[in-house]
């Protein structure tokens, strides 16, 4: 049997390396033949999932930079450190290009006789037909404005602006997150001369974007600062799916959940579902069952909750610290430094942040 993908960004890849990796044919279906990626923008990977796709997928460590330290920040609070998290092992998570990680993953797909890549104008989608299973991660086709579009969703009011700073060259294994006045500031390493910037900025700021170079400036105060690449931009909000499947169409990746960028958690959620949904498929394979719709039911029944009480997590941190901003006082930050600075309670977040809340 093949199974037919949607759609051809990372989500879709990654899934399809997956299942190629199982020996099952997949039609990967995409409506553009050049399928652009933003070049600033990156992703974190916690070192658990780290392991599964280098394991699981494909080995991706000559492309990722390795995080051994986060320390977060409050500009409430000065240069005072809220929250140390450190890893005794290689890293905590690591840095990767969304595009150098699109590349390899097609790089690979192109030389598995599994893999086909075909391009469909969307008019007539009765091909679908011929598939018993067909996993939907394009945001933008008919099928999720028709059948995926019922979400408990939340519009945040902020613009996320990302580029890329070049730096004097230092040992650049730790990411800082500040929240500042303005909203939550990510400086994430990719290399010793490199930092990837995630700056998310509540709209009532009234920001230009002209001005969040200066901005990114006057909040660093790590980085010998060289040059800044292109800014871009998005909107932010975060959604949960209601339900997760239409008849033999499962939903997946960005369809399913989007979540705030502040604790870089969106493709790690994506990977632990396609962590839960191979071992559905591998199971199934090992006693001759065909992948069907009942695929996607247990999927739902094993992992939608578990989202939803993961997203609604971040989404409680962006609200306690956006209080903050807001009412301008500096006792919840002196909350969470003391609370952080548990051991039991400081490897908690760690193991979840890691493994998310399936250990």
């Amino acid at each position: 049997m093949t199974v037919c993908i949607l759609g051809n960004s990372l989500t879709a890849l990654t899934l399809a390396k997956t299942l190629v990796n199982y020996e099952i044919d997949v039609d990967v279906i995409s409506k553009k033949k050049n399928y652009k990626i933003n070049d600033t923008r990156t992703i974190g990977i916690s070192k658990n999932n780290v392991d599964f796709f280098n394991s699981n997928i494909i080995n991706i460590e000559k492309l990722i930079w390795n995080i051994k330290t986060i320390e977060i920040f409050s500009e409430n609070l000065k240069k005072e450190k809220l929250i140390n998290f450190k890893s005794d092992k290689n890293q905590l998570f690591s840095i990767i290009k969304n595009y150098k990680l699109h590349q390899l993953l097609y790089k690979e797909l192109s030389k598995s006789k599994f893999f086909r890549l075909k391009f469909q104008i969307e008019k007539n989608l009765s091909y679908l037909n011929k598939y018993e299973l067909v996993i939907n991660c394009d945001p933008f086709n008919s099928i999720t404005k028709s059948y995926f579009n019922k979400k408990i969703s939340k519009e945040y009011n902020s613009t996320a602006y990302t580029t890329i700073i070049s730096h004097d060259k230092i040992i650049n294994d730790t990411a800082v997150q500040i929240f500042t006045k303005k909203g939550p500031l990510a400086f994430l390493p990719i290399s010793n001369n490199k930092t990837s910037i995630v700056y998310s900025v509540h709209n009532s700021n009234n920001v230009k974007e002209e001005n969040i170079k200066e901005l990114i400036k006057d909040k660093n105060f790590k980085y010998k600062i060289r040059g800044l690449e292109k800014i871009n931009r998005f909107g932010l909000k975060s959604f949960n799916l209601r339900s997760y499947y239409h008849k033999n169409i499962l939903a997946f990746g960005d369809l399913l959940h989007k979540v705030h960028p502040l604790a870089g958690q969106g493709f790690n959620m994506t990977i632990r579902d396609i962590k839960v949904l191979s071992q559905i498929i591998k199971k199934r394979l090992d006693v001759g069952l065909l992948l069907d719709s009942s695929v996607s039911l247990e999927f739902q029944k094993k992992i939608k909750h578990k989202n939803f009480i993961f997203s609604s997590g971040i989404d409680l941190i962006h609200e306690f610290f956006n209080f903050e901003r807001k009412t301008r006082t500096n006792l919840l930050s002196k909350s969470v430094k003391i609370v952080g600075s548990q051991p039991s309670i400081n490897r908690m977040f760690t193991k979840i942040a890691d493994k998310g809340i399936l250990f």
